[in-house]
């Protein structure tokens, strides 16, 4: 529920994204894609904003084709996030669903307005890279369900 300050503005908000964990298989075992923000300072997971009368699930697609350049089909949803930050003097709780996308299509393409790198990355190395906690645990998810030859099953 939005709050207001003294003279009647919003001074919280809840956002809304979606986006995934897009693996294949290559020569040198599993790999994510990820991408690289703030100066190529920071690692994550590809993800963004659903639109209005979209679905997560066609939302993480898109942010993922337009964050990476590459195309893909979910398999199943991992896990939602939370957390807060502030634009000015709103407080922002964001809801982020991520799912595991198997890779189809594309070539790594940098989204240049909003993305400074786009590399596939062996899960093992990305589990360790990957700049925030909770997706470092969702990386370490995925392990496990290639670990237990869960990928590619629903």
């Amino acid at each position: 529920m939005p709050t207001q300050d003294h003279s009647g503005r919003n001074t919280r908000r809840i956002a809304y994204s979606a986006g995934g964990v897009i693996y294949r298989d290559s020569r040198v075992g599993l790999e994510v894609a990820l991408i690289a923000t703030h100066q190529n300072k920071r690692w994550g997971l590809p993800k963004g904003h659903v639109r209005w009368g979209e679905s997560a699930e066609d939302a993480a697609v898109r942010e993922i084709a337009e964050e990476t350049g590459l195309t893909g089909t979910i398999e199943r949803h991992l896990a939602t996030i939370d957390y807060w930050f502030r634009i000015k003097n709103i407080r922002v709780h964001k809801y982020v669903d991520f799912f595991l996308v198997r890779y189809t299509d594309g070539a790594l393409t940098p989204q240049t307005s909003e993305v400074d790198d786009v590399r596939w990355i062996p899960l093992e190395d990305a589990c360790k890279l990957v700049s925030f906690a909770r997706e470092r645990d969702i990386l370490a998810q995925v392990h496990h369900l290639s670990d237990t030859q869960q990928l590619g099953d629903e």
